[in-house]
C-alpha cells in the first residue's frame, strides 16, 4: 500500500485543478445565491402590496370581525345593492368583496357568504376570511342556543400522553417528530451524497479508461490499490467542494442582501403570518417548547459520531460498486444497466426509513434492514434519535465496514480486468467471470 497516499493526492489535485470542478464549485452557490435574491426581493416586493377587500355586510353581524393589517385594508360598504357594491369595487380597482346576506338564522348565514373579483383569490385570503368568520359565527350560534361560551372555554382539557421507558427516559410525540427530522435529514444528506459524488467517481474510471492513461498507470500500481486511491481522492475532493458550497455560499448571502438591502427577516408569506397569528396561542406556544425540549434531549454526541462513522462506511461502500462499473464500461451510456441494482437498495432504504422508523423504529422491519449493509446507512442514521441500542449500532458498522472490504475485493478484480477491456459491452455473466479471475 505505499503507493495508496500518492494515488490519493493525484486524485484529489487532478479533480481540484479540473476547470469544470473549479467553476462549478465557485459558480453553483452563486446560481443558488442569485435565485435565492431573486426570491427574497420578489417576495419583500409581494408583501409591500396592499389589498382592499371590501366588505357588504347586510346582516350587521360579522363586519366588525376583520382588522386591518399591513397588507390587507377592509373597506365597509353600507346602504347598498349588491350590483352597486360591485361596480364601486371594479372602479376602485379593489382586491375584491365580500358579501354577507341578510339572515337571521346564523347556519343558513354561512351558507350566503361570497367573494368576488376580477380574477382568482391567494388560498390564504380565503382561508382568513373563513377563518375569522367561522370563528363569530360560531360564537354567535352558541349564544343563540343560550350557551355559555365562557364555561365551554373553560371547560376544555387537552390530553398530552408523556412517554417514559422502564429505565426512566422520558419523550413526547413531538420529541418523535423532531428525532425523525433529523434522522430523515441525514439519511437525505448520505443519499443525495452518494449519488453525486459516486457518479463523479464512475465518470472519472470512465474517462481514464478510455484515454488509455490506465493501462501505463496499472502496470506499476495494484488495481486495489489504484481504486481505493480514486475512491478517497474523489471523495476528498468532493468534501472540500462542499465545504467552499457553505463558506462562499454565506459570504455571498450577506454580501448581496448588504447590497441590495433585502432583509431575509422580512421574507413573511401569507401563510407565515397565519402562523404568527396561530403562535399567539398558548396551546401553540407550549407545542414550540415541547419542541425545543425534544431538540435539547437528542443524543447529539451520538448522532454526530454516528453520522460521521456511517455517512464515510456507506459512501465507500457504494463509491467501490460505482468505480468497479466505470471500470466495466466504455462509456456512461453502457452504465445505464448496471446502476438499477444499485440504486433500487438505497431507494429502498429511504422509504423504509420514511414510512417504517416513523411508525416502529424498534421493530422487526426497521431493525433488520439497519443490520443490511446496502441499507443501513440510511435506516440506521435515521434510528439512532430514537436511542438506539450502542451495541445494535457497533454490530451495523461492523457489518457495513466487513462489507465495504469484501465490495473492495470483488470490486477490484472487476476493476482489475474491466480497465483493460474495450469495445465490448459486458453482461454480468462476464463480470462474475471476471470476479473468478
Amino acid at each position: 500500500m505505499n503507493h495508496l497516499p500518492l494515488i490519493i493526492k493525484r486524485e484529489y489535485l487532478s479533480k481540484v485543478k479540473n476547470k469544470s470542478f473549479i467553476v462549478m464549485t465557485f459558480l453553483s452557490p452563486l446560481i443558488m445565491i442569485v435565485l435565492i435574491s431573486v426570491v427574497a426581493y420578489l417576495s419583500q416586493v409581494n408583501n409591500d402590496k396592499v389589498r382592499v377587500i371590501s366588505i357588504l355586510d347586510e346582516s350587521g353581524l360579522v363586519a366588525d370581525v376583520f382588522e386591518n393589517t399591513d397588507n390587507t385594508i377592509y373597506h365597509k360598504l353600507e346602504d347598498m345593492s349588491l350590483d352597486t357594491a360591485k361596480e364601486v369595487v371594479t372602479e376602485s380597482s379593489g382586491y375584491g368583496l365580500l358579501h354577507i346576506q341578510n339572515n337571521d338564522d346564523v347556519n343558513l348565514l354561512s351558507k350566503g357568504i361570497r367573494f368576488y373579483s376580477k380574477e382568482s383569490p391567494s388560498i390564504s385570503t380565503i382561508s382568513n376570511l373563513e377563518y375569522q368568520l367561522t370563528k363569530r359565527l360560531t360564537r354567535l350560534n352558541y349564544k343563540n342556543l343560550d350557551i355559555d361560551i365562557d364555561k365551554i372555554e373553560s371547560s376544555k382539557i387537552n390530553v398530552t400522553i408523556f412517554q417514559e421507558n422502564f429505565v426512566g427516559e422520558t419523550s413526547s410525540t413531538t420529541d418523535n417528530v423532531i428525532k425523525l427530522i433529523f434522522g430523515g435529514a441525514a439519511g437525505y444528506l448520505l443519499f443525495m451524497f452518494i449519488i453525486i459524488y459516486g457518479n463523479m467517481i464512475m465518470r472519472s474510471v470512465i474517462e481514464e479508461k478510455t484515454s488509455r492513461i490506465i493501462e501505463i498507470i496499472v502496470s506499476s500500481v495494484k488495481p486495489i490499490q489504484l481504486m481505493l486511491g480514486k475512491i478517497i481522492g474523489t471523495s476528498l475532493a468532493g468534501i472540500t467542494q462542499f465545504a467552499i458550497w457553505l463558506v462562499l455560499g454565506s459570504i455571498l448571502l450577506f454580501v448581496v442582501s448588504a447590497i441590495l438591502g433585502i432583509d431575509m427577516s422580512q421574507m413573511q408569506t401569507p401563510q407565515q403570518a397565519m402562523i404568527e397569528q396561530a403562535m399567539d396561542n398558548p396551546e401553540v406556544n407550549q407545542k414550540i417548547q415541547e419542541a425545543l425540549a425534544g431538540f435539547y434531549n437528542l443524543p447529539l454526541t451520538n448522532l454526530i459520531v454516528a453520522f460521521i462513522l456511517f455517512f464515510i462506511s456507506g459512501y465507500l461502500l457504494y463509491s467501490s460498486f460505482y468505480a468497479a462499473i466505470g471500470a466495466a464500461v466504455d462509456n456512461e451510456t453502457d452504465t445505464q444497466q448496471f446502476m438499477l441494482p444499485i440504486i433500487m437498495p438505497l431507494i429502498l432504504a429511504v422509504y423504509i426509513g420514511i414510512f417504517t422508523v416513523i411508525e416502529d423504529p424498534h421493530g422487526t422491519v426497521s431493525t433488520v434492514f439497519s443490520f443490511i449493509p446496502l441499507t443501513s446507512p440510511v435506516v440506521m442514521l435515521m434510528r439512532i434519535p430514537f436511542s438506539v441500542p450502542i451495541w445494535q449500532q457497533l454490530l451495523s458498522l461492523g457489518i457495513l465496514i466487513g462489507s465495504f472490504m469484501f465490495t473492495v475485493w470483488f470490486a477490484a478484480k472487476i476493476y482489475r480486468v474491466g480497465i483493460l477491456m474495450y469495445g465490448k459491452k459486458p453482461t454480468y455473466r462476464e463480470l462474475i467471470k471476471w470476479i473468478k479471475y
